[in-house]
């Protein structure tokens, strides 16, 4: 999509909140609207969250590829971003969707379906 920007237009009292990676990344948790389902963990940096404040679809960083991506652009299972939320540490955002199809790069709705670590015992 394009490589990695340096100087972003993100607005500079949003960008002095925020405590990036040494690589310049903020954890951006994604979540369903109305349900609160935690759909997937994406990478954003300054660059990308600016995209999806000004656009309103969720766009992040790929580590692997090293390219800003716009979810639902290559698979058609968008984001339509209603809110995005701030941590109080400034190193954790909550970007709230409207999520169409599936989230997970294995076609399944969530990233957080596979592998339960630990559940509450039935009573």
């Amino acid at each position: 999509m394009s490589a990695r920007v340096e100087v972003s237009q993100l607005d500079p009292q949003i960008a002095a909140r925020l405590r990036r990676t040494p690589d310049g990344l903020v954890c951006a948790v994604t979540q369903q609207r109305g349900t609160g389902e935690v759909l997937m963990v994406a990478w954003m940096d300054d660059e990308a969250l600016h995209r999806t404040l000004t656009s309103g679809r969720a766009t992040y960083w790929s580590r692997s590829r090293q390219e800003y991506w716009v979810k639902g652009d290559t698979s058609g299972n968008t984001q339509a971003v209603h809110e995005v939320r701030l941590d109080c540490d400034g190193d954790a955002l909550l970007v709230v969707v409207d999520q169409q199809g599936a989230a997970c790069h294995t076609g399944t709705r969530t990233c957080f379906d596979a592998d339960v670590l630990l559940a509450a015992p039935t009573p």
